[in-house]
């Protein structure tokens, strides 16, 4: 079972209590006692409370018999009335033994139904008493710490209130793990045909129309949906690589594995197993991907880790294979259970769902920040997205204003609801770095022809890339994640055409829109020219600075891979100035450039360089964006 609630079974033990004396003389009372925990222990809560009850009705006084009650509602998540059973069973007995055993439980059904100061109370008492058993100990200080923090960090009348996606969604009889395209035009999540744990799963995606609402949620491709189960999948941002789990019929090697699917145009790829670089004999299972879909991140339970379920990381190679995985280590993963971790499009926030760090209790969402290769102490989301019941999962949209999760409750008939949520981020806990994006078509500048592109995103002040994806080599699209803090060089290039470049300073800005820019690239041939837009000097100087350095470079492999291409560098001004002055200004930026081609290895007789000053105008000189565009480096084919 691919869900990881679904995975939880959750086994309260019942430790020997029996062991200590059963608190009643009715063989038919121990006789319906021992037959209803074989019921519980196969799952059959419904003939066990039957048999437990029976065995109350022939004697009222039976401890053991109201404990175990409690024991099975738990085990229903049903914790109201295992609190009840167990506070009942608490006033027959004054037997020491048996009253720490309950006041454990009576703590954990307290922690889980959000009465925390209840719980503070009864597992202090636990905690005093208790001098063996080490392991519960623990455990029942940890959620003494959970509930000091919860009642410190509750939320009372929140406006930030999350709502379910509409029916038109919410369809099947259990849906969950959304994940979303960049766009946000594209939902894809898990949905189960029934309530069942061994009913069918498979992956299902929901498109927005023109009005902005979701339509009826289809099958993924044939391709990817099978008999066996697929599910907890990731997406790309551009929405053309899907990561999934599969557990079992394509030949997967261990309980469950991770596939990839890509889509070219609209037909999704035969899945591939990821390999034994990623996969491993064990558990794998809800993967994340990085924006560009060349970082992974996902969980498995294998040897190695810090806890039982750990987070594990793997990256795109340049011969297209993924590297051995990895554990992310401290102070994300700890002794207990990390799970289905998010990696933000912008690449320094992740999300994920922890029960061995302070929260509210079980399992509780948190994010930390990455910084060079070092990831910040996790940080809890608080309320209202986080409270006593356990967070399973939470995708946050690029510009870090919405979250989608599934909220699962038990029903009265015993069975199991799971919905897809919206909310809206409360201001307080929008992530640092939003993300914006750019995407269009890129296409031959003549033809029209839809081309196949590889397209790369430089932190030019860094002169580091951020981020390589390629253009649909079917539909020509492209699209690029944009994240607050960098000034950017976009490159656009393909082999026999002139490469394209595009500059976004998101370095001070603070409020943005999705941009659409389709690129038409030029056949790299005589009389055909292109504009530098990343090539950068102080005012009235021509020393080139340090971020022009990333562009410079695009130009220096351009003409390593076309040796037989020489160029002519202009360099252009706006008509601001004395003209001779702007003429020789614009020779001496034209002639930094020709001169750091040289150095970095052109043969000179390929290059030459000249300066237009003002007389070849690209727009109007009468505003300062006309006037910015005026003063540029380019080259001309010759």
């Amino acid at each position: 079972m691919i869900r990881a609630f679904a995975l939880l079974v959750l086994l309260f033990p019942v430790l020997a209590i029996a062991q200590t004396g059963l608190d009643t003389k009715s063989k038919k009372a121990i006789e319906l006692y021992i037959g209803a925990d074989n019921f519980r222990v196969r799952g059959q809560y419904t003939e066990a409370i039957d048999a437990l009850t029976q065995a109350i009705q022939k004697d009222k006084k039976f401890t053991e018999a109201y404990y175990r009650l409690g024991v099975v509602y738990m085990s229903m998540k049903d914790y109201p009335r295992a609190a009840n059973n167990f506070k009942y069973a608490l006033t027959l007995t004054k037997d020491i033994r048996k009253q720490k055993m309950i006041w454990f439980d009576l703590g954990e059904a307290y922690m889980l139904s959000g009465q925390y100061k209840e719980a503070i109370n009864v597992l202090s008492g636990f905690v005093n008493a208790e001098t063996q058993n080490k392991q519960r100990v623990a455990k029942a200080v940890a959620s003494i710490e959970n509930a000091r923090f919860a009642i410190s960090n509750q939320v009372v009348n929140s406006t930030y209130q999350p709502h379910a996606l509409s029916d038109t969604v919410n369809c099947f009889p259990l849906q969950y793990f959304p994940a979303l395209t960049a766009d946000q035009q594209e939902l894809i999540f898990t949905r189960r045909r029934g309530h069942n744990l061994d009913d069918d799963e498979d992956l299902v995606i929901s498109r927005k129309d023109q009005s902005g609402k979701w339509l009826a949620p289809q099958s993924v491709s044939p391709v990817i949906n099978t008999p066996d189960n697929e599910g907890t999948c990731t997406i790309s941002a551009d929405g053309r690589k899907l990561i999934f789990t599969s557990c079992g019929g394509r030949g997967y090697s261990g309980n469950c594995d991770l596939f990839e699917s890509t889509k070219t145009g609209d037909q999704w790829s035969k899945p591939v197993n990821l390999g034994p670089n990623v996969n491993s004999g064990d558990w794998e299972s809800h993967p994340t991907l990085s924006a560009d879909g060349r970082t992974l991140y996902f969980v498995s339970d294998r040897r190695g880790g810090f806890g039982r379920n750990d987070i594990w990381y793997t990256t795109l190679a340049e011969n297209g294979k993924w590297t051995k995985a990895r554990n992310l280590g401290e102070p994300v993963n700890t002794q207990y259970d990390e799970r289905s971790p998010f990696i933000h499009v912008n690449g320094q926030t992740l999300y994920f769902a922890s029960n061995g760090l302070v929260g509210y209790g079980g399992y509780d969402i948190f994010y930390t920040e990455k910084t060079g290769t070092t990831w910040s102490k996790p940080t809890n989301m608080g309320g209202p997205i986080n409270n006593h019941e356990d967070q399973y999962s939470l995708f946050i949209t690029a510009d870090g204003k919405k979250g989608y999760y599934s909220h699962e409750e038990n029903l009265p008939n015993g069975t199991e609801k799971s919905l897809l949520m919206e909310i809206q981020i409360p201001e307080s806990q929008i992530i640092k770095f939003r993300s914006n994006y750019v995407k269009g078509i890129v296409t031959d500048a003549k033809t029209g022809e839809k081309l196949k592109a590889r397209i790369e995103l430089f932190d030019i002040n860094k002169n580091e890339i951020v981020s390589l994806v390629e253009s649909d080599s079917v539909s020509g699209q492209y699209l690029m994640v944009l994240t607050q803090g960098s000034e950017y060089g976009l490159y656009v290039s393909r082999k026999g055409y002139l490469f394209k470049s595009l500059n976004f300073n998101y370095a001070e800005l603070k409020d943005f829109e999705p941009l659409v820019i389709d690129i038409r690239l030029d056949r790299a041939q005589k009389g055909e020219g292109a504009v530098l837009q990343n090539i950068f000097f102080d005012v009235d100087r021509y020393e080139l600075k340090e971020k022009s350095y990333t562009e410079l470079e695009k130009v220096v492999r351009f003409l390593a891979e076309n040796p037989q291409i020489s160029i002519e560098i202009g360099g252009h001004t706006d008509n601001t100035g004395n003209p001779a002055y702007n003429q020789q200004l614009s020779e001496k930026r034209a002639n930094a450039v020709y001169n750091y081609l040289v150095v970095k290895g052109i043969n000179p007789k390929r290059l030459s360089a000249k300066g237009f000053g003002s007389i070849k105008p690209v727009a109007s000189n009468e505003t300062e964006t006309g006037r910015q565009q005026n003063r540029r480096i380019g080259f001309t084919i010759l």
